[in-house]
């Protein structure tokens, strides 16, 4: 949903960019087709138009900033009323607090209360988790499970049936941790019985963050899903699971804007560390191409603070093959690199289909033909000759051709890296990027 949606924002503004003239007409046809592009992704009708109306009205009669030109100012406009619609994001303290999630059945809310749980002990916090589920079979087994793998103490009891007292006796047996997280059973917010089970559990963990947790394939029914659950326990946050396989995510997005709730997390993958903070600026950033550097810099200081990666280096374009092999290991560390890659500021270019799924194991076996290489040829990928790639082939007990499909994946990222520095182009949104707070 989001490859689809930010490739059809990026078409709509290079169209424009296109255009030798901005006037009325330009402005209109951009309109239709973000209105073409946001109604795909399920964003609500009546939220599109009033997107679509302040775009108009502000490209049409506010004044032009002084040094910029009609383009660049119908382009920032775009780029704010995007980030408005996608609503206000939600903050998230480093302190000691106690969390409750809640959220329907099947909204992926076990396998996310882990992920929290991870994501505040790389932020170097002691934590701990409460199974307060106990209708589900197997609720406390996964979530025993997906703690026991990140060393986090999970407290629960499969036989007991009362939930309020597995909280209770919970929260002392966790007091020297620093954030508790409580798991709750899946409930719809129309079941009153649930709703006021999930009541007291707040009133007894005298919960800091009450975090709804809602399936991006509910689409724009979230909105009445999350008011619901907020009149019952004030919900504080939202965060919105299994982004990466539907195409309702635009409207499970927008609808959460509609409510008192802020979007807190973005969930996009399966594995542990697959939960992302939201931003609206820096998600309509990568969006559109810009990328989202302050994320990139904040994930590279969580994973790797120790090893060998440079963000400034490969913005610089500095990209030779022993630079690859170095962060191969790092980039793995941080996450899928097409994740990463969508943090830089791409602009316009558009990186060749599938290019970005690199595996662990072909990563792996990459590392591997690379230990076969000079140190020369490290530093010199033009060195690489037939015979060469021969030789390199023999040591690695690789083919020649998964030697060259190794050059043609490091040729493929150093046109990506230099792409980052904003060169070339009439349409620079990296250097764009830096007047849209004005």
């Amino acid at each position: 949903m989001l490859d689809k949606l930010g490739n059809s924002l990026k078409d709509a503004m290079k169209k424009l960019a296109g255009r030798s003239v901005v006037d009325r007409a330009a402005v209109e046809d951009l309109v239709k087709d973000l209105q073409r592009a946001l109604l795909q992704s399920d964003v609500n009708v009546k939220l599109v138009m009033n997107l679509s109306n302040a775009i108009k009205t502000r490209s049409l009669e506010e004044e032009l900033p002084k040094g910029m030109a009609v383009r660049e100012h119908v382009l920032r406009i775009v780029y704010q009323e995007l980030v408005k619609l996608m609503g206000k994001g939600t903050d998230v303290t480093l302190g000691s607090q106690t969390i409750l999630m809640a959220g329907l059945q099947g909204s992926g809310k076990t396998t996310t209360t882990a992920k929290l749980a991870r994501y505040f002990q790389r932020k170097g916090l002691r934590v701990g988790v409460i199974c307060g589920d106990t209708f589900r079979p197997g609720a406390y087994e996964q979530l025993s499970t997906l703690c026991a793998k990140i060393n986090i103490p999970c407290i629960g009891n499969p036989k007991e049936t009362d939930a309020l007292k597995i909280v209770r006796e919970g929260l002392p047996a966790l007091s020297h941790v620093e954030v508790i997280i409580i798991d709750t059973q899946g409930r719809h917010a129309l079941e009153n019985d649930l709703i006021k089970e999930i009541i007291d559990i707040n009133a007894i963990a005298k919960a800091t963050h009450r975090w709804l947790v809602i399936d991006a394939a509910l689409g724009q029914q979230a909105s009445e899903q999350a008011r619901r659950f907020h009149e019952a326990i004030s919900i504080d946050g939202v965060i919105i699971t299994k982004m990466d396989g539907t195409a309702k995510g635009g409207g499970a997005l927008s609808a959460v804007s509609e409510t008192q709730s802020g979007i807190v997390f973005i969930g996009s993958g399966e594995t542990i560390d697959d939960l992302e903070r939201f931003d609206p600026d820096g998600f309509i950033s990568r969006l559109l191409g810009m990328g989202d550097l302050k994320a990139l810099v904040e994930k590279a200081e969580e994973s790797i603070a120790s090893s060998d990666f440079d963000v400034n280096a490969m913005m610089r374009g500095k990209f030779t093959l022993r630079d690859m092999y170095k962060q191969l290991e790092s980039l793995n560390k941080m996450g899928p690199l097409k994740q990463i890659m969508s943090m830089l500021p791409m602009g316009n270019m558009q990186l060749p289909e599938g290019v970005l799924d690199v595996t662990t194991v072909k990563m792996s076996r990459y590392r591997i033909i690379m230990d076969s290489m000079t140190g020369a040829e490290l530093d010199d990928p033009a060195l690489l000759s037939s015979s060469r790639v021969q030789r390199i082939a023999h040591g690695a007990g690789a083919s020649p051709e998964e030697v060259r499909e190794l050059l043609k994946y490091y040729k493929t990222m150093k046109r990506a890296l230099k792409g980052v520095r904003g060169g070339g182009g009439k349409f620079d949104l990296q250097r764009m990027m830096k007047r849209f707070s004005g």
